[in-house]
């Protein structure tokens, strides 16, 4: 805990926006207040960001796979390029987040909140993005292949990839 202490105080001192590229991975940032940081092409692979503010953080190209963002504010984050595979990102505040290109196969999103997310060409393969509100989520291109999208909601204003009768009744089964 001191380890990680002393050295976002170095990083603080650098710049107020810092760039983390290493050094993150598996450590334990739960409820860490971290809104706005810079940090792009971070690993940050299993890291604990359970409840952690990330809102308006750029974590484009950063490697989060295997990590918990249980309860995360993410919204307007950028995630654009992140790789987070098999993450758990239930109940996560993902409001006008940027996830275009985002790999989240395997990932839960269990009543995760996507208004508006960006997630063009998202892989989603794999994932349970049950109960998720995706009310204006763009979601066009995206590879929901096997993805479990059982009551989540939707608004007129939701952009949806191209699914055959059959993809969509089982994405939605109950």
């Amino acid at each position: 805990m001191t380890e990680l202490r002393d050295l976002m105080v170095r990083v603080a001192r650098l710049e107020r926006r810092a760039t983390l590229v290493g050094g993150l991975e598996g450590r334990d940032l739960s409820g860490r207040d971290l809104k706005g940081m810079n940090l792009s092409n971070a690993n940050l692979k299993g890291a604990n960001l359970e409840m952690a503010d990330l809102r308006g953080a750029d974590l484009r190209g950063a490697v989060l796979d295997g990590a918990v963002l249980t309860g995360a504010a993410l919204s307007e984050a950028n995630l654009k390029g992140a790789s987070l595979v098999g993450v758990s990102l239930d109940r996560a505040y993902l409001k006008d987040a940027i996830l275009e290109e985002t790999n989240l196969t395997n990932a839960t999103l269990k009543r995760a909140d996507l208004t508006d997310a960006n997630l063009w060409l998202a892989n989603l393969a794999y994932a349970d993005l049950s109960n998720a509100d995706l009310k204006g989520a763009n979601l066009r291109g995206a590879n929901l292949e096997e993805a479990i999208l059982k009551r989540a909601t939707y608004s007129a204003s939701t952009t949806l990839p191209y699914l055959s009768r059959s993809q969509i009744k089982s994405m939605i089964k109950l």
